[in-house]
């Protein structure tokens, strides 16, 4: 699907060349920056904007020109916009009113989408009674109401404190694991994508960057972009170089220590190459341990039980996660090590994942062979 606007300027492409397949009963999450498609390309499924090229089907029908209330689909938005005139019965039964289903009934059905929201003791209470936490519940109960074949959601918790965000993600997880169906979830927030999904879209410039499960794309990211987006603190990126290509590896020289990793059948010549540590594989050696790179200490910030340090070397800035113990007073020289197994290769011209090492693997593999896993990553 490609979804163009005429511009000033031109034509701008707001969403290009997304393909994508949602299982029947996925929750998929597109996540990115602002202005990468996501919302658009929501939309576009939702009917509310009509793609360029391509076309959207469901359970293989293909409805890229039905209208959007006849598409059956359940859509919640930022803004949540409950009738203040109106109780939460009468909220939740809006959309059954519109369809024009008999009183009785939808009043039966929206006392059943209140209860499964936990709000069916507030079913007289008009929204300005409720509390945000409340005002949430029902607009989720009036989205369910009427058994859709898929939910559409749009960033429907950038508005909530941090407290309740984690509350309502639940609830939405909640839901989705009772009623079964679809979901296509909006989010600029990883840490929600990460939670709630069962497979991630990572988006950029109306293209999609990285598509997998929250674990794949967070130990074993395609490209640069999936690696630097996906991950709180933020990966360290550092230079290195191939000394070696042989056969289904390449040997890689981080900093005077060579390192051989098995290759992810990327076709390039190696020439310029770029290597990934996440932060908690990066650390200040200690007791006459070799490092890889030495730089100042500028920051150490408190993060739960551990701390992040911020070490300025010739390499730009190196996040490092330290267990909450000792650390050397801010300005001394460190020297830093990382965990050469847990290393992901970059192509340098192309941005596209070289290589992973065998702890990033391994770490994926057992995710995946364990059926008791949940969505959460690392």
């Amino acid at each position: 699907m490609t979804k163009e606007y005429s511009v000033p300027a031109g034509v701008e492409t707001a969403v290009d060349g997304v393909d994508l397949e949602i299982g029947e009963s996925e929750f998929l999450s597109l996540v990115g920056p602002s202005g990468c498609g996501k919302s658009t390309t929501l939309r576009c499924i939702a009917g509310l904007e009509t793609p360029t090229e391509g076309e959207i089907l469901i359970d293989g029908e293909d409805v890229t020109a039905v209208a959007p209330n006849d598409r059956e689909l359940a859509m919640m938005f930022q803004d949540i916009a409950l009738y203040p005139h109106m109780t939460v019965v009468e909220n939740v039964a809006y959309p059954l009113k519109v369809r024009g289903v008999p009183k009785a009934e939808r009043n039966e059905r929206a006392e059943e989408a209140a209860e499964i929201m936990r709000i069916d003791d507030l079913l007289e209470k008009y929204p300005g009674a409720l509390s945000g936490g409340q005002r949430q519940r029902t607009a989720l109960a009036r989205t369910i109401v009427h058994d859709p074949r898929a939910f559409l959601m749009d960033e429907p918790l950038s508005d909530l404190d941090a407290k309740l965000k984690v509350a309502i993600r639940k609830e939405i997880q909640r839901v989705h694991n009772r009623v079964n169906k679809p979901t296509i979830y909006v989010t600029h927030d990883q840490a929600e994508a990460l939670s709630m999904s069962d497979r991630v879209a990572v988006m950029n410039d109306g293209r999609i960057m990285g598509l997998g499960t929250p674990d794949e794309l967070y130990h074993l990211p395609g490209n640069r972009f999936v690696a630097s987006f996906i991950g709180n603190p933020s990966i360290n990126f550092v230079s290195g170089s191939v000394t070696a290509h042989e056969g289904d590896t390449v040997v890689v020289d981080l900093h005077g220590t060579e390192i051989e990793v098995d290759t992810v059948g990327v076709e390039s010549a190696y020439e310029d190459i770029e290597i990934g540590v996440r932060p908690e594989h990066t650390h200040l050696a200690r007791g006459g341990e070799e490092g890889h790179v030495e730089g100042t200490l500028e920051l150490v910030e408190r993060i739960g039980d551990r701390r992040l340090a911020s070490v300025d070397t010739v390499e730009g800035e190196i996040r490092i996660l330290v267990p909450d113990e000792r650390t050397p007073a801010q300005g001394e020289t460190v020297s830093v090590r990382f965990d050469t197994d847990a290393i992901h290769v970059f192509d340098g011209r192309t941005g596209e994942a070289v290589a992973h090492g065998e702890l990033s693997k391994r770490h994926v593999e057992n995710r995946s062979s364990d059926p008791g896993a949940d969505r959460s990553t690392a």
